[in-house]
């Protein structure tokens, strides 16, 4: 039988017996995002007084309100996890009893109390991205992830090494659980978008036996590779000797070729993309696996059933308004996989600050 892991723990408990889940930080800095979707329903999209005129399917609803995929698939589950909406018997949209008091309809209302931020910029801009999909001025790029019609940030110094050290302290954390719980065999890790490096070394450490690339921009990897020197001056067991069991490989996963894997760790990285990006770079992934490799995904995920989490969902909006995707469900990554041609296995195990790991494997 397969063992489910089905903590987050409450606030005040250790995991691992040493590690403290610091996702108590990270929700509130999200947190502003999905407040931010809330005033944009009410105000600027009308969701409740559409949903005042009857329940309505996730389709039907996305198109009343002129929405595209990825905006309603960030928007309609964060309303969910608010506790405003709720999926009835034949899994139409529909308002809770507290959503009522977003009506019109509701004599005692906060409409107005919540109106007090419709005009907040951070409001005005969540607005424009819901209904545009993205920022109407796409020249500049979308942040940190590569842009048909920009170059990438992540390709100027500054930008990659701003960005690549501020996730530096969320990795370095996460890292050693991350490493404990996936696979231990010997052979080839390739950590994809693998930023500052830290998964892999800390992999490496538990299997003395195998070596690792580190798959990312040329601007990251000179990142990673001074954090590698610092990790080896760790005095952590085994670490004096990784330097000769990493390589760095810069490219572009969306076009280059990336090289064959026993397994191969995508942390944090299909979060960035639109679904159709997604189902290609699965595709991708498992044309890489060696017959019997396995993929490792580390990241946020939604219920299968899209009405939450609430972390996951202001998680979502925090995406939404930074790259060109959303948090997903497992459901939606075992298609993925499945698609293209694995295995994809039922284990769902926690990690830590409402991260995750699923798997899959290709068969031999």
């Amino acid at each position: 039988m397969i063992k489910i892991n089905t903590f987050p723990p409450k606030l005040e408990e250790k995991m691992d017996n040493s590690l403290l889940d610091l996702a108590p930080i990270t929700r509130q800095l999200r947190a502003k995002a999905g407040s931010r979707l809330l005033v944009a329903a009410v105000h600027h999209l009308h969701v409740f007084e559409e949903l005042d005129n009857g329940p309505k399917s996730i389709t039907e609803l996305q198109q009343k309100l002129q929405l595209k995929e990825r905006p309603a698939m960030v928007l309609f589950p964060a309303l969910c996890a608010m506790g405003m909406l709720k999926f009835d018997k034949e899994e139409r949209l529909c308002l809770t009893e507290l959503g009522k008091y977003l009506t019109l309809g509701c004599k005692k209302n906060l409409i107005g109390y919540v109106g007090l931020e419709k005009q907040d910029p951070g409001v005005v801009t969540m607005t424009e991205w819901l209904l545009n999909d993205g920022p109407v001025n796409s020249t500049q790029g979308v942040s940190y992830v590569k842009d048909e019609e920009a170059p990438s940030p992540m390709d100027e110094p500054e930008s990659a090494r701003f960005f690549t050290m501020a996730l530096a302290g969320r990795a370095k954390y996460l890292a050693p659980v991350v490493a404990e719980k996936i696979t231990k065999r010997q052979g080839h890790l390739l950590d994809i978008a693998g930023g500052t490096g830290y998964y892999t070394y800390e992999w490496l450490l538990a299997n003395p036996t195998s070596h690792a690339t580190i798959f990312d921009r040329a601007e990251v990897l000179k990142v990673a590779a001074g954090l590698l020197d610092e990790f080896c001056e760790s005095g952590k067991s085994g670490s004096n000797g990784l330097k000769e069991r990493v390589t760095f490989l810069p490219g572009d996963m969306l076009t280059d070729k990336i090289p064959s894997a026993d397994v191969l760790l995508a942390a944090s990285l299909f979060h960035d993309w639109p679904t159709e990006t997604c189902k290609m770079l699965a595709k991708k992934f498992s044309a890489a696996l060696n017959p019997g490799g396995e993929i490792w995904i580390h990241d946020a995920f939604l219920n299968d059933t899209l009405d939450g989490p609430l972390a996951v969902t202001d998680y979502s909006a925090m995406l939404f308004l930074g790259t060109k995707g959303r948090t997903y469900s497992r459901k939606e990554y075992r298609q993925w996989l499945t698609g293209a041609g694995l295995v994809a296995t039922t284990e769902d195990i926690a990690t830590l600050m409402d991260y995750g790991l699923i798997s899959a494997y290709k068969p031999v």
